[in-house]
């Protein structure tokens, strides 16, 4: 293939990623990431990952795309924007003053993100094989061995902050990521530069102090794992500081200065849902199992699981009595 065809055909993946609602699009070249390797082994050593425990599996796949796809030659990292702001008549803005309010991650207050990213990436990789028929390639979306963080940054997408989230110029860190592993040498674009300065809002606004030194987040004092992959019951001194948060944590995000140029996301799957957002504590432990799911139907929330979901909810509910206890 020659420069020009690389050239050309680069730019027909950008268009065609762009016109199926990706907001941003970057290509790297596929190779081990050595330095990247180190910080992962550094990470796992110190038990940053917590009980997940799949993440010190398959290592070599991890930092080697060549290890998922042979002769893998470049990796498409793609970002759909998600960010939504709540309507002020969504039904969260008229709670009693006697309920409890409880808080859910902007990423799930839609549809599950899994499921929208993925669905849009096998769009572009169909029509990559059906202009490229001897091509081969692998989609992840947040799922396998693969260290999207790093390959979105190498890719250009944008920088991974010391909140350890990707921020992009445009859009902030209110992005979902997905790539494409291809056997097709395309053109690369440059890494994108870290733009977080001397700021630390990030690293001082965690409640649990999870953001250990910047660009190190030990995953195991992390509200979002806490409340999502955390399994049995939550630590003490950890539930205390869940605040008002069941599913997720935004915190880092909503303190960082770069969000202010987030734009509103276009995509409908991740509109706000008054059903998700309008949920009480109260309301939230009265749930059966079957209400629990027919809720949160398509909605990352689900991840949680029903009694991770009670277990989290009164955290919160005893968080919200301990603290009108001392009033």
């Amino acid at each position: 293939m020659t420069a020009t065809s690389r050239k050309r055909i680069t730019e027909q993946i950008k268009a065609k990623a762009l016109s199926l609602g990706f907001a941003k699009v970057g290509i790297a070249r596929a190779e081990r990431l050595t330095e990247d390797s180190e910080h992962l082994m550094e990470w796992l050593y110190r038990g940053y990952h917590g009980t997940m425990e799949w993440m010190s599996r398959n290592i070599d796949k991890r930092v080697d795309p060549q290890e998922i796809l042979p002769n893998a030659q470049s990796i498409i990292s793609v970002a759909m924007n998600y960010f939504t702001q709540v309507d002020e008549n969504c039904s969260v803005s008229h709670r009693s003053d006697t309920s409890t309010p409880i808080r859910i991650s902007r990423y799930a207050w839609g549809d599950d993100y899994h499921d929208i990213v993925s669905e849009r990436l096998e769009q572009l990789q169909h029509w990559l094989s059906d202009l490229f028929p001897d091509s081969e390639s692998r989609i992840y979306v947040d799922t396998g061995p693969v260290m999207e963080k790093v390959w979105a940054a190498r890719s250009g997408i944008g920088w991974q902050g010391k909140h350890t989230n990707i921020i992009s110029r445009e859009f902030g860190s209110w992005i979902f990521l997905g790539e494409i592993l291809t056997t097709l040498e395309l053109e690369y674009d440059a890494p994108a530069l870290d733009h977080c300065g001397t700021c630390t809002r990030c690293i001082e606004a965690c409640p649990t102090n999870a953001i250990v030194a910047p660009y190190v987040l030990n995953a195991s004092q992390c509200i979002s794992y806490l409340t999502i992959e955390h399994r049995g019951e939550l630590p003490d001194h950890l539930s205390r500081k869940l605040q008002s948060w069941v599913f997720g944590c935004d915190i880092c995000q909503e303190v960082c200065p770069w969000n202010r140029f987030a734009k509103i996301t276009q995509e409908p799957a991740f509109q706000p849902r008054e059903a998700i957002l309008g949920l009480t504590a109260e309301e939230a432990l009265s749930l059966s199992e079957e209400e629990f799911r027919h809720r949160f139907q398509r909605s990352s929330v689900r991840r949680t699981k029903y009694a991770g979901f009670l277990r989290n909810v009164r955290a919160a509910l005893n968080k919200s009595r301990t603290s009108e206890d001392a009033a």
